[in-house]
């Protein structure tokens, strides 16, 4: 069974190619055009195991924020477009990644319904490099729960660093969607009483 996702979004804005292999080994190739967020994809990619291509061409002679969140909606897509009809997953994953004076804890529940909660220390650093806002990790959180209709719980209790602080977020996050996708051996069926996810 291949549990692959491949989603392609154009708007005037931005065009965007993602593909994510769930059972891969951690091969990304991640281009955006924003260096820190590139780096942030590589870790989900890689603490993941997921294989992950994305390309994403956007509007970034005005500012980075189309081309964020059109990755992340087109993440999300094809994070459930893998999930195929989740049988035999284990469902629910939990991580928790330090990075330095960063903790991050990550819950994650694939329930097909979408809901974030979001929590990061106060007062940090408004930008990470010229082109990253920091306030942008929440909405690329939102935006890739909407479309992959999970449930995630994101939990910073404490951390000085912002580029830290949000580093931990995407690891501790890829470990969580790695434990919650994966194919449990003992399981028959989707892990639900309803019978669907």
């Amino acid at each position: 069974m291949s549990r692959v996702g491949r989603v392609e979004r154009a708007t005037k804005e931005t065009s965007v190619l993602v593909e994510v292999n769930l059972d891969g080994t951690g091969l990304v190739d991640v281009a955006t055009g924003v260096g820190f967020y590139d780096h942030m994809l590589a870790q989900l990619g890689k603490h993941g195991l997921f294989d992950l291509t994305v390309k994403t061409e956007g509007d970034l002679h005005i500012d980075s924020h189309h081309t964020i969140e059109d990755t992340a909606l087109a993440l999300g897509a094809a994070f459930r477009e893998a999930l195929g009809d989740k049988s035999g997953i284990r469902r629910y994953g939990n991580a928790s990644c330090p990075l330095d004076e960063a903790l991050a804890e990550v819950t994650v529940d694939l329930s097909g319904r979408p809901y974030l909660v979001h929590a990061e220390p106060e007062g940090m650093a408004p930008m990470i490099g010229p082109e990253y806002d920091t306030t942008m990790t929440r909405h690329i959180l939102e935006s890739f729960v909407a479309q992959a209709a999970i449930c995630l719980h994101v939990r910073v209790p404490y951390g000085r660093n912002a580029h830290h602080i949000v580093e931990a977020q995407f690891k501790a996050l890829a470990r969580a969607l790695r434990e919650a996708s994966e194919l449990d051996p003992r399981a028959t069926g989707v892990p639900s009483t309803k019978g669907v996810l």
